[in-house]
C-alpha cells in the first residue's frame, strides 16, 4: 500500500493551538486528510495552564473490556513513573478515566464531552478502530491530541485528524502480512476466513488474504458477519461448505460464540488449523470453552516482547492483571505525550503533537521518562525507545517498524501472554 505523506500546513497549527483554548468549541475547519502532526507554538501562542492534563477513553464495558484492565494499568504505571521524577513542566500530570464502550453505544462520544469539558490535553484511547473513528472528529476538532495504543484500521493513516492523531499500534497492512505469511507457512493451501464487519476485522481480513493469495494459497470462502448477531450457524455453515485446511478468526469477544459454533459443526482445532488476531486472542474469553478446544490454535498480538521487569512493574499496579494486550503501547503512549509536552515547554494539544515524532527518532536513545526528560532538560535532542518497540513514528503518527508475536493456545484454553512464540519485525510499508 503506497504511504500517503501528510503535508506540512502551518495555518492548521495555529488553528489547533487556538482550540485546544477551547476544548469544547468545534467550529474549527476541518484539514485535508493526510494533513502533518501539528507544529509547536510560537512564542506568543498560547503555552496551555502548565498542568498536563490526559484523559483516557479505554474499555471498562463492552466487546473489548477484558483488554481495558492491562491498557489501564500501562497509563497508570506511566503516570506512577513520571510524577515520581517530578512530573512535567515542573508539575505532577493529572489524569481522568472514562468508559469507551463499544460500537452497540454512545459511551465513548459522552466520555469525550466529559473530558473535554474537563480540558484535557490528550486522550488515550480508544481501543477499537471503529470507537475511534466515531469520536476522532470531536477530538482533534477540539485542538486536542487522541493517542490510541490499539487503533490498528489502515484507515487512520490518511484519516482527517488536523496532525492530531497518533498511535503505537501497528496498522493492520502488518499484522495482516505476517498472519497470512503464516497461515500460508503451515501448509494451509486453502484458507476459510470469518471476519467481524467493521474497518477492523474488513481490512486485517483483506490484507491476510492478499498475503495468502501471494504465498500461493487461495482464500475460498469468506464471512464478514455482523458481531452483534446472536446466532452464526449461518455464518460458519457457509465456511464448512468450503472445508478450507485453516480457518482465520477476526473478531472481538463474540469470537468465543464463533468458537461454539465450529466444535458444534464439527470443524473443531484437531482436524483444521485455526489463526486468530488481535482483538480476539484472550486468555479469559474461552475460560468457559471445554478444556483443549483451543489447544494449538495460533494468533497474532502486535508488539515487542515486553522486558520482565515491565511485567513486574505492572503487576505491582494490578497484581491482577491476566492479559498484557497493549498495555505497554498504552505506557509508551502516555510516555511519549509527556516527553513531548517536555520538549515543547507547553501543554497544548497543538504543541504536544508538533514534538512527537520529534521525541520519537533522530536523537540520543533513551528509556524511561527520567531518563529521556534529563535529556530534553541539558538540551538534548531524544529518540524515545519504549517497552512496545523503538516506535519512531513517520510523518503520519504511525510507528514507522513495529513486532507481531506469534502465540499459541496450550491445552487448557490460555497462551503465554508474557511471551510469544517467535516475534517477526518488520517495516509498516512492506
Amino acid at each position: 500500500m503506497i504511504r500517503i505523506l501528510r503535508a506540512p500546513l502551518a495555518a492548521t497549527a495555529a488553528v489547533v493551538a487556538l482550540a485546544a483554548c477551547s476544548p469544547g468549541d468545534t467550529t474549527a475547519g476541518t484539514v485535508p486528510s493526510g494533513s502533518a502532526p501539528a507544529q509547536p507554538p510560537s512564542a506568543t501562542a498560547p503555552q496551555g495552564d502548565g498542568t498536563l492534563s490526559i484523559g483516557t477513553v479505554l474499555p471498562q464495558t463492552g466487546s473489548l473490556a477484558y483488554l481495558g484492565p492491562p491498557m489501564f494499568g500501562g497509563v497508570d504505571l506511566a503516570l506512577k513513573e513520571i510524577n515520581g521524577a517530578g512530573g512535567v513542566l515542573g508539575k505532577p500530570v493529572t489524569k481522568s478515566d472514562t468508559d469507551s464502550g463499544d460500537t452497540t453505544t454512545n459511551i465513548a462520544s459522552q466520555s469525550v464531552d466529559k473530558l473535554l469539558a474537563q480540558k484535557v490535553d490528550a486522550i488515550v484511547g480508544a481501543a477499537s478502530s471503529s470507537v475511534s473513528e466515531s469520536i476522532i472528529d470531536k477530538i482533534t476538532r477540539a485542538g486536542v491530541v487522541q493517542f490510541s495504543p490499539a487503533n490498528t484500521s489502515d484507515k487512520f493513516t490518511t484519516i482527517e485528524d488536523a496532525g492530531l492523531y497518533f498511535r503505537t499500534a501497528p496498522p493492520d497492512k502488518l499484522q495482516g502480512r505476517v498472519l497470512g505469511d503464516l497461515v500460508v507457512a503451515d501448509g494451509n493451501d486453502t484458507i476459510g476466513i470469518l471476519a467481524m464487519q467493521d474497518s477492523y476485522g474488513s481490512g486485517l481480513a483483506d490484507q491476510v488474504t492478499r498475503t495468502a493469495q501471494e504465498g500461493g494459497a487461495t482464500v475460498v470462502e469468506r464471512v464478514d458477519y455482523d458481531p452483534k448477531a446472536a446466532d452464526f450457524s449461518a455464518d460458519v455453515s457457509k465456511i464448512k461448505a468450503a472445508n478450507p485446511k485453516g480457518i482465520v478468526l477476526i473478531g472481538f469477544e463474540e469470537t468465543s460464540k464463533v468458537v461454539q459454533e465450529l466444535v458444534k459443526q464439527g470443524l473443531t482445532s484437531d482436524k483444521y488449523k485455526w489463526y486468530m488476531v488481535d482483538g480476539n486472542m484472550s486468555n479469559t474469553n474461552f475460560a468457559k470453552t471445554p478444556k483443549g478446544t483451543m489447544e494449538g490454535v495460533k494468533g497474532t498480538l502486535p508488539g515487542a516482547e515486553a522486558p520482565e521487569a515491565f511485567q513486574k512493574r505492572l503487576l505491582k499496579v494490578n497484581p491482577e492483571l491476566a492479559e498484557y494486550t497493549y498495555a505497554a503501547e498504552s505506557y509508551d503512549a502516555v510516555t511519549l505525550i509527556a516527553l513531548a509536552a517536555e520538549a515543547a515547554k507547553a501543554d497544548t494539544g497543538a504543541a504536544i503533537a508538533g514534538k512527537l515524532v520529534e521525541v520519537s527518532k533522530g536523537g540520543t536513545k533513551c528509556t524511561g521518562f527520567k531518563e529521556c526528560a534529563d535529556l530534553l532538560k541539558a538540551g538534548t535532542d531524544i529518540d524515545y525507545d519504549g517497552v512496545s518497540g523503538p516506535v519512531d513514528f513517520n510523518d503520519v503518527g504511525d510507528p514507522s517498524v513495529a513486532t507481531i508475536g506469534v502465540y499459541q493456545y496450550r491445552a487448557d484454553n490460555t497462551f503465554d501472554a508474557a511471551k510469544a512464540v517467535e516475534y517477526r519485525r518488520g517495516n509498516i510499508d512492506g
